[in-house]
């Protein structure tokens, strides 16, 4: 995958506000079936878009007020892949530090939430984090 090229780009800044995160599943779709991505796939497409962005408005604390998506078709002769990255300028944290959610710990808790990273792990065929003082930035790709 790391040799194939974009055939097409589609960069969104969005603000953090309630619902922002439907704009990039807007996006993730049509990006998805422009490659003909089976609609099982762009469902989990989706709901890792959604995951990584409500992620990222949660818990970035970002000055900016705004995050930073990029998605891109790659391929050479046909489309292969889809890569979606998240990014935004925040205060960043530790990616191993994250303990993995557990149902039985869930269903005894009063937070039933923390599945974010696990779902879009799940849905997606890799997906990478970098995160710092400047910012979290995660790349994640799906196969057509």
């Amino acid at each position: 995958m790391a040799d194939e090229g974009i055939m097409r780009e589609v960069t969104l800044t969005l603000p953090i506000a309630a619902d922002m995160e439907i704009a990039a599943t807007k996006t993730a779709t049509a990006m998805a079936e422009s490659m003909d991505m089976a609609a099982d796939k762009v469902d989990e497409v989706r709901m890792a878009v959604v995951e990584a962005c409500i992620n990222a408005f949660e818990h970035s604390h970002t000055e900016e007020g705004k995050i930073f998506l990029t998605f891109a078709v790659l391929g050479d002769d046909e489309a292969e892949s889809l890569r979606i990255t998240v990014r935004d300028s925040g205060q960043g944290f530790v990616p191993e530090d994250i303990v993995e959610s557990k149902i039985g710990d869930k269903i005894h808790s009063e937070s039933k939430r923390g599945w974010g990273l696990q779902i879009m792990r799940g849905m997606m065929d890799t997906v990478e984090i970098e995160s710092g003082k400047d910012g979290t930035r995660v790349v994640m790709t799906k196969a057509r």
